[in-house]
Parts: structure tokens; sequence; C-alpha cells
């Protein structure tokens, strides 16, 4: 599996409340609805959150604050499935989410990049 990482900015005008309710209530069902023809075999959605309780951490390794306000992940069965030329449903698909992106994602300074996991710890 390889999971494609997206850290997201959001626009200037919203919220982080009003972002995540739009990603979360708008734009998570329009993946899940293109998953398939996308070949999407999961898709995780990482809210950030602030509580104070939690500031000292990352305060301790010198973080200057959030940056993100959330990280989407999809998972695909392989690089080659990810990088293999889409059916023109796929690429309507794709068009699709990248049109609602630009709803609520500042794209421009929300990096993406691929990853394959390495689990260190994992439930019983």
């Amino acid at each position: 599996m390889i999971k494609l990482c997206f850290c997201l900015k959001r626009l200037p005008h919203l919220s982080r409340a009003e972002f995540q309710a739009y990603w979360r209530e708008t734009h998570a069902p329009l993946v899940a609805a293109r998953a398939e023809v996308l070949g999407i075999r999961r898709y995780v959605q990482v809210h950030t959150i602030d509580d104070e309780r939690l500031a000292g951490i990352a305060a301790v390794r010198g973080s200057q604050g959030q940056d993100y306000d959330g990280i989407a992940e999809l998972w695909f069965d392989s690089a080659d499935a990810l990088a293999a030329q889409p059916t023109p449903e796929g690429q309507k698909a794709g068009l699709e989410l990248l049109e609602d992106e630009r709803n609520f994602i500042d794209l421009p300074n929300s990096p993406i990049f691929f990853a394959q996991e390495n689990e260190v710890v994992a439930p019983i």
C-alpha cells in the first residue's frame, strides 16, 4: 500500500471550524462516492484540534503552532496503481474533487507527499 498525504491549509476567509465542517460534511461524501473509480482503498481525515492541555507537547519540540488545519490520507494499492493513467471516469472524478477542493483548501500552501507506513506500535 502507498499513502498520499495531503497537509491541508484552509482558505483565509474560512474559520477552522467552517473548514473542517465543509471538509467532513461536503467533501468527504464526494471522495467516498468516487473512491472506487479512483482506486482509493482507504480515506482518512485527520482534523487538528486546539487543546490547551496539549500545547506544551508541541512547545517542547520547538513547534511554533499549527501550520495545517488537517491531513487527508488516501490509500492506494501501489505506486503503480496511483501513477497509472486514469480512465475517463477516473479523470472526471479527479477533476470534480479538485474543483471542490478549491472551495475550502489553500491549494498552493497545502503540500502533498507520498509514503509507506512502517508500523511500530499496533493495537493488540
